[in-house]
């Protein structure tokens, strides 16, 4: 069996809780007699891999045509003494393909045209860059095995062109009726709705219920309505000047290429398949950290269930992004958010990415946009395959989409589907493209759109009739019409606060102080079992004399205790009461100053303990996420994550409090303004270490500055009398207390809100900033100053 490299150094924590990674795929080897046939035909061998490796640079992607086709010698059968075109070769073991009358040789001519016809017709392959040996050989003989079985029924077909002609007369009719609107229509990339159909009705049929869907402006109102089942009746209620959200809500409400659609489809299967689409704001990509961060608590919270403890990552849950050509090359949350595909507290399983490319950024064109030859080039960094495929031919886009799903299906990795096409207006309808692409501009205006031409290539064949075609468009702009008609009297319903939020309300009402108190019994309890581990696991010698003895002390003899047990008591408290925590991170496990050590590693196995979830048989658990180096996308993530359910407590600890700069994007479009635009409660807590420690300037100030200047409104925590309903909470505590009764406020009170903590370094171990159980008993809170 083939298998793939395990070049990593790694922690063996597998039995921790979060700690997941999809299950292995193995593939069979060669065997001896066809190692003895490549061996003896090693030129044929040259040959194929030539056409595996670099046939990607032949193949016709460019529905304009505007791409010179370089010439390829390694893939002139000569170069390799290939020059008998008629010559036969044994090709067992070289290359999956069918010759006449089921035998193994060929025809250097047919093994040729064979090749031509998989590697350079309208779908290109980027697999040969993967490591994993496995992975390889699988998709080499995958698609060649499989290329002609790509033929589909007449009902598939009648299905694609249905959905391209409401796809074009969508964006027609909001033309139409909506001229002066910046929609940031689908026309020229309408083939991507094939894709996602297409990669819906997999997912249904393969078991997956729920797919997380982050997406772009561009094409989405059109995705939304003619896929997703957003009303137009809402749309154009929100066209005509009017809130998304009832009035009475306080919200402000986003622009039209941020809205979302939640629905359940079906496609003829037992289960729906639930699609999650998440907001997104301006800032190119930034929704695809979310998108997995709120993937991933999905699945956690499915594993948890435990309703089938054979389910595996990935078995019922998928990650979908879609991307822009520009954006995908040029933002770097693209490599953060492929950085944490793989990791084993991040991973979803495998993410399926489709970039939309316009070959266009605003007005760049790719020769100044990037600097690699493709602009999904820059997947290769997590040695993710690449399927590039030409838009102008739908049923080759759904072709695509099938080896990627079958690739993740199987392997539980991200793969990426670049589809080329073209994009029919400028940036948006009311801009001019000609004015710096004249010539691009000058073939799209002359040329018959997409779903045109599939149109007319169905009633050619007969698949459909002049009437059918005619009956879809003129049905469809009857509902739209409709629609339209119907949206004055639209009366906007309020999508928050269901499933797991209906126990939570909005804080438009006077909020009282909750008491976070616990019993000293259960507090001394906790501290005990936080690091308390089997005899058997050898800790190091000096946590036992500086942190487990001196935390044990302290409790039996009730003197003050320092700030990592004041936290470890929050969390394990919070544990007892049947809440999750998601603690996030570079070095949270133990901390960057050393003082937390929420997880033990034994020094003679490298195992990995968390103390914390063995408190009792009944409790929540906790995942110590320790993360990659990265600040914008695992911020990004937890805040997926703290969207997704109200019952876990993702906390996110900067390295150093400045670290936040880099994720800056995260803060202001998301968890500073989340609510506000979009009605979705957040109780994510940002940890930032803050002080000058002699760390020098940048890692002293966490620039909380920044955080009050995005708040919305003071608060006067003394009054409850004053309706409070703050965008987040900013907080500079200075005891153990104060942080114990800050976290778990998060979770006691019936609302979510984001907690950004100044937290301290020197106060960590300070013996003058120490705190009682008795500031912790039953009837205490957090106290402001």
């Amino acid at each position: 069996m083939v298998s793939g490299p395990k070049l990593r150094r790694c922690y063996n924590e597998d039995v921790a809780y979060g700690y997941r990674v999809p299950k292995q795929f193995e593939y069979p080897d060669y065997s001896p007699e066809q190692l003895k046939n490549r061996q003896q035909q090693a030129a044929l061998v040259c040959l194929v891999d030539a056409y595996r490796s670099v046939g990607h640079r032949a193949t016709d992607l460019d529905p304009l045509h505007l791409q010179q086709q370089p010439s390829i010698p390694e893939l002139n059968p000569a170069r390799y003494g290939l020059s008998n075109m008629n010559e036969q070769f044994n090709i067992d073991g070289i290359l999956e393909m069918s010759p006449k009358g089921g035998s193994k040789t060929a025809s250097i001519a047919e093994i040729h045209q064979t090749l031509v016809d998989i590697y350079c017709g309208h779908v290109a392959f980027e697999f040969e860059h993967i490591p994993d040996t496995a992975e390889r050989r699988w998709f080499a003989d995958y698609i060649e095995s499989t290329s002609n079985q790509s033929a589909l029924d007449s009902d598939k077909k009648r299905r694609f062109h249905e959905l391209l002609v409401r796809s074009e007369t969508f964006d027609n009719f909001m033309q139409k009726k909506f001229g002066q609107v910046k929609r940031y229509g689908l026309e020229g990339a309408e083939s991507a709705i094939i894709a996602l159909d297409e990669l819906f009705s997999l997912c249904s049929h393969s078991g997956i219920t729920d797919a997380i869907l982050g997406m772009p402006h561009r094409g989405r109102l059109n995705i939304l309505v003619d896929l997703l089942k957003y009303p137009p009746r809402a749309l154009f209620h929100k066209l005509q000047g009017n809130a998304e959200f009832p009035d009475d809500l306080p919200a402000s409400g986003d622009v039209i290429s941020h809205i979302s659609s939640s629905p359940s489809l079906n496609y003829g299967c037992k289960e729906d398949l639930n699609v999650t689409t998440l907001h997104n704001p301006s800032h190119l990509e930034a929704v695809n950290p979310v998108v997995s961060g709120y993937g991933r608590a999905k699945q956690m919270y499915l594993y948890d269930k435990n309703t089938d403890p054979g389910c595996a990552l990935g078995d019922r849950l998928i990650g979908i992004q879609i991307h822009g050509d520009a954006a995908f090359s040029g933002q770097g949350v693209i490599m953060e958010t492929l950085g944490l595909s793989n990791l084993p507290h991040f991973s979803l399983g495998g993410t399926i990415h489709v970039i939309i490319n316009n070959q266009i950024g605003y007005t760049t064109p790719a020769t100044n946009a990037r600097s690699t030859l493709y602009t999904s080039d820059v997947g290769k960094l997590v040695n993710t395959p690449i399927i590039h495929v030409n838009g102008d031919y739908p049923e080759e886009v759904a072709r695509a989409m099938r080896i990627a799903f079958e690739y993740r299906k199987l392997f539980r990795k991200d793969v990426i589907i670049d589809l080329v096409t073209f994009r029919r207006w400028g940036h948006n309808e009311l801009d001019e493209p000609s004015f710096t692409q004249p010539q691009m501009y000058n073939i799209i205006r002359a040329r018959e759109s997409v779903p045109k031409v599939y149109e007319r290539k169905m009633m050619e064949s007969g698949v459909i009739t002049d009437a059918d075609a005619k009956q879809v468009h003129a049905s469809f702009t009857k509902y739209l019409e409709t629609e339209l008609a119907a949206s004055k009297d639209y009366m906007p319903k309020a999508d928050h606060l269901k499933g797991k939020w209906s126990g939570l309300v909005m804080p438009t009402q006077t909020a009282p102080q909750p008491d976070t108190g616990v019993a000293k019994e259960t507090l001394r309890e906790v501290g005990e079992r936080s690091v308390l581990v089997d005899q058997t696991f050898k800790v190091h010698p000096r946590l036992v004399k500086h942190h487990i003895q001196p935390r044990l002390k302290r409790l039996a003899e009730d003197l003050a205790i320092d700030w990592a047990t004041a936290e470890s008591l929050a969390f394990g408290s919070l544990l007892k009461q049947g809440y999750n925590i998601r603690l996030c991170g570079q070095d949270v496990g133990r901390g960057t100053f050393s003082q937390r050590h929420a997880m033990f590693v034994c020094q003679e196995t490298e195992n990995v303990f968390v103390p914390l979830n063995n408190i009792s048989k009944t409790q929540g658990k906790i995942e110590v996420a320790n993360s990659n180096l990265s600040e914008l996308a695992v911020l990004g993530f937890e805040y997926g994550v703290s969207i997704q359910s109200p019952n876990v407590l993702p906390i996110w600890e900067a390295q150093f409090g400045d670290f936040n700069n880099t994720a800056q994007v995260i803060t202001d479009t998301y968890i500073s303004s989340g609510e506000t635009k979009w009605l979705r409660q957040s109780g994510l807590v940002m940890l930032l270490p803050h002080g000058y420690d002699g760390a020098g300037p940048e890692h002293s100030s966490s620039r909380i500055e920044r955080f009050l200047q995005l708040c919305n409104t003071p608060i006067d925590m003394s009054s409850n009398s004053v309706i409070q309903n703050p965008n987040m909470h900013v907080a500079i505590p200075t005891t153990p207390a104060q942080i114990f009764h800050l976290l778990r406020r998060q979770m006691i009170r019936n609302y979510r809100k984001p907690l950004i903590v100044a937290g301290p370094k020197t106060l960590l171990r300070l013996s003058a900033a120490t705190s009682s159980l008795d500031d912790m008993a039953p009837g205490t809170s957090f106290s402001p100053i």
